[in-house]
């Protein structure tokens, strides 16, 4: 049997994206019933319908953003079906075989730390504080693979603004929900539980940062992060950190989850730079989920016009 990867499947046998949410839906729908026999002989809390396992509300009102890249999309197949999020699986495929148990709602946000104004914002009342862009942002992944992918939210900055952070903040903290039940990768120790990681101010200030509530106009996925998550696009999808709880204005450099495992190979900065490899890997190219050719690896991701002033005068290969 042949066994097709994504670089080798080509664009004409991509399933469209209303056929492929409507044969998952038939066939989640014929074992809804089977799935609920089990999950008491299984542990497993089986609480979301199988409509909302796959597909996401659609979101109105949205904007075309200037930053936006023109290159070609990624399918949503393809978005959906290999991702890193280590809380819901280490394999590729494991985040969409295991996105039925995160549920997301009650959900809230805790804006806390050296601000004037704390808030714990409901998900709902959230979305709302800013209008909603349509940004196509490139997504680079340290394991040298990315994609193209339409993103769906608003400038972090306007939540920073409303939180009116203090003189003492220079960095900001995220935090992933810790729920070994919604989030089954949690389970084992991968990485330390919760997922953390951070930006200094000027990066979560910066117009390209932007917090993501969706995809394809609709609410994201869970395997892609829902309801809420981070993009910032000229550094690798680790720092873009998922299904945040909490949002911490803090003084000094916070510590970030991948630099608390392995501080050799993950630094505070990753930004994206084809200078500084892995050092299991070379980060000269990279391969464009979908596409045959590999394809240089662009400094800062291809928005160094935007961001590179950010770094002015620091040595990237030691700020890695």
């Amino acid at each position: 049997m042949l066994i097709k990867k994504p670089n080798d499947i080509k664009s004409s046998e991509i399933t469209p994206k209303d056929l492929y949410l409507n044969r998952r839906q038939f066939i989640l729908a014929a074992s809804a019933t089977a799935l609920s026999a089990g999950a008491a002989l299984s542990g497993l809390d089986l609480s979301l319908s199988p409509q909302q396992v796959i597909a996401g509300e659609k979101l109105s009102d949205l904007h075309k953003s200037s930053f936006s890249t023109s290159e070609k999309l990624n399918s949503f197949k393809d978005i959906t079906n290999y991702n890193n999020f280590y809380e819901l699986g280490t394999d590729k495929s494991d985040p969409a075989e295991n996105a039925k148990y995160l549920t997301t709602r009650p959900w809230t946000v805790a804006v806390e730390g050296e601000v004037k104004k704390a808030k714990t914002y409901d998900i709902d009342a959230l979305t709302k504080i800013a209008p909603l862009e349509e940004r196509i942002y490139r997504l680079r992944c340290v394991e040298a693979w990315s994609m193209v992918i339409p993103w769906v939210g608003f400038p972090l900055n306007a939540l920073i603004k409303l939180a009116e952070p203090t003189g003492n903040a220079k960095y900001i903290q995220f935090v992933t929900l810790l729920d070994p039940k919604r989030m089954p990768g949690q389970k084992f120790p991968v990485l330390e539980w919760p997922y953390v990681e951070g930006l200094r101010m000027d990066e979560a200030m910066h117009p390209l940062t932007i917090l993501s509530v969706g995809l394809y106009g609709e609410t994201l996925p869970a395997q892609n992060g829902a309801p809420i998550r981070i993009v910032v696009p000229w550094k690798y999808g680790f720092k873009s950190i998922k299904s945040i709880v909490k949002i911490r204005f803090v003084e000094k450099q916070p510590p970030t989850a991948w630099n608390i495992s392995a501080p050799q190979e993950y630094g505070f900065y990753s930004n994206v730079n084809p200078e500084v490899d892995h050092p299991r890997w070379s980060q000269a190219t990279e391969r464009r989920i979908g596409e045959f050719f590999r394809r240089k690896t662009l400094m800062f991701n291809g928005y160094g016009d935007q961001v590179a002033d950010l770094y002015r005068g620091m040595d990237l290969k030691k700020y890695y």
